[in-house]
């Protein structure tokens, strides 16, 4: 069963379904939805303009839903996939009014099923223009259902693959905002004595650098022959001025480059930019502003990259750095499961390009191993590399050199990525597994092709073309495979929400919960004696996922998991 929910302008909520609209006060709907998700049956699906705008209240009333449908997400993806602008109704929040909407005629559009059906397993924006009056969110809807089911020919994404994508993507909505809620267990005293050991004592003042920090630049100064004070190590056009000044011949001061170099100053000076960064990202300003009541709850924003991938509005909770990772700390009684998913993007290519010798390669739980031995290369790092470099489009250093032998071994997986480039370099879109469309290229972009093909084109503007249309040949080779592992992982984290989940089993955060979700890794925090049986659901999720992407493959996707107290004794 589908249920529209909307405001009503003025104050009021709507309930729509096949049963007709229903107006509650909005102090009410915590206890409409719970009332209607507690029914006999299965659940319904929850239609809503979206869910970071209505799901916090419901949490924070104690109110779990179960599955929805996320209008403004799935639009985006619809936007993307017809190459036409976002409904300007719902690329931002706004006020709706919706009359009674019809029972759907294809609920199905919005459910995504594992091979079994009696168990169902859920699983960067421009400014949007101005909204001039509210849109019924029945029209939105319904306008929605026939788009998911409609058929747009050969080689375009499917109704069943569009439907999955939609679910997925509102099934992550849910669980951004449950973890933001629940929030991940950080201990403030243990992040405290981690910045001290790595920087000393907390400065006094604002602004003042850490007794570590301030002698690292003190000896990249003196080892430089500079005087003390004069090297601006917190800025990197002067300090590159600086490193020319005493003789080094850099072109930028990123850590790769300098690395490079033989000269005293430079190890004191890369210790130093790896510690500032920690103090710029997770320092004790970091630590006062985002750590409360034992909990960091960052705020997730799911599809931020034009992939699928998601990104975090706030704390960099998608780059939390090992060094802190100690701070990670489950409650006394409960553990963390961390589960992380085994080269997901190589399984991912090898899936999608049916390439039986890469299979057969990743059939254990370590595919670079499984290259090693199939004969391909001699190391797991060149294989790595190799994929790595096939991937993204690596062509120098090592990668490229290994590049040739996987080509050999397995030809499919190259080849499909290797069409993936060459369609972007035609300025051609090219779409994920399930359907979710890469931009086309801009117009400035075509034009430089168009000028570049023409008898008065110089050589410079045929060699600006030709590196535009590499670059974004790179993109779009990298676009079906991240894009596809960013809908496996979803497909994934929604498994595990719905399985750890019991409606018997007290509020959200006295059950087992996910905690942390970095593209190919999860943390769910749970009680001690029911760590095994959080294992097995993340394995057992993973699998699942893969059979809802790929049914049929051979390709495996396995996952390690480790029960810890702290997230840094993972690895």
């Amino acid at each position: 069963m589908l249920i529209v929910v909307d405001r009503r302008p003025g104050g009021g909520m709507l309930l729509t379904d096949e049963r007709g609209t229903t107006e509650v006060l909005a102090a009410e709907l915590a206890a409409a939805v719970a009332a209607r998700e507690h029914e006999a049956g299965e659940p319904p699906r929850w239609v809503w303009s979206d869910t970071a705008a209505l799901y916090p209240e419901l949490l924070a009333a104690g109110v779990r839903v179960e599955r929805c449908h996320d209008l403004r997400l799935v639009d985006t993806i619809l936007a993307g996939v017809d190459g036409r602008p976002p409904e300007p109704a719902l690329a931002r929040i706004v006020e709706f009014v919706r009359p009674a909407m019809p029972r759907p005629q294809a609920d199905a559009l919005f459910d995504l099923e594992d091979d079994d059906s009696s168990r169902r397993r859920s699983p960067a924006r421009t400014q949007p223009p101005a909204v001039s009056a509210p849109v019924p969110a029945s029209s939105i809807a319904r306008a929605q259902r026939d788009e998911l089911a409609r058929d747009r020919g050969p080689g375009a994404p499917t109704p069943r693959d569009l439907a999955l994508l939609a679910a997925a993507e509102s099934a992550g909505a849910l669980t951004a905002i449950e973890m933001q809620r629940t929030g991940l267990p950080w201990s403030a005293t243990t992040h405290e004595a981690l910045l001290t050991d790595l920087l000393g004592p907390r400065p006094d003042s604002p602004g003042a650098r850490p007794a570590r920090l301030a002698a690292l630049g003190a000896e990249v100064e003196r080892l430089l022959g500079a005087s003390p004070g004069t090297v601006p190590l917190d800025s990197p056009p002067e300090l590159v001025k600086a490193l020319r000044r005493a003789g080094l011949e850099v072109s930028s001061a990123r850590s790769w480059e300098l690395s490079r170099i033989d000269h005293p100053a430079i190890e004191p000076l890369l210790r130093y930019k790896k510690l500032s960064r920690l103090l710029t990202a997770n320092g004790w300003n970091w630590l006062d502003t985002h750590v409360h009541d034992g909990r960091f709850r960052p705020s997730y924003v799911p599809g931020a990259v034009v992939t699928g991938r998601w990104g975090s509005a706030g704390g960099g909770a998608l780059q939390l750095p090992k060094l802190i990772r100690g701070a990670v700390q489950a409650d006394p009684g409960w553990v963390l499961v961390v589960a992380d998913a085994a080269q997901l993007e190589p399984r991912i290519l090898a899936a999608l390009s049916n390439d039986a010798a890469m299979a057969r390669a990743g059939a254990g739980e370590d595919l670079y191993a499984g290259i090693v031995a199939s004969g391909a290369v001699e190391s797991r790092e060149h294989a790595k590399l190799g994929m790595l470099g096939a991937m993204y489009g690596g062509t120098t250093g090592q990668s490229a050199r290994v590049l040739p032998r996987l080509q050999r071994a397995f030809p499919d997986a190259i080849r499909f990525v290797e069409e993936a480039a060459r369609a972007g370099e035609r300025g051609e879109r090219v779409r994920t597994r399930l359907g979710r469309t890469s931009p086309a290229p801009s117009e400035a972009w075509r034009e430089r092709q168009l000028i570049a093909v023409s008898d008065a084109a110089s050589a410079a503007q045929r060699e600006e073309a030709r590196s535009d249309a590499r670059s974004w040949g790179r993109f779009t080779r990298n676009f079906v495979v991240q894009g596809s592992a960013a809908e496996w992982a979803l497909s994934w984290m929604a498994g595990v929400r719905r399985r750890l989940w019991s409606p018997l089993g007290g509020p959200l955060a006295s059950q087992p919960h996910l905690v942390l979700f970095l593209h190919d890794e999860l943390i769910v925090h749970a009680p001690r004696e029911r760590a095994l049986e959080v294992e097995e659901v993340m394995r057992a999720a993973a699998a699942d996922a893969g059979r809802l992407l790929f049914p049929g493959s051979a390709v495996s996707f396995p996952v390690t998991v480790a029960t810890v107290d702290r997230y840094s004794d993972t690895k």
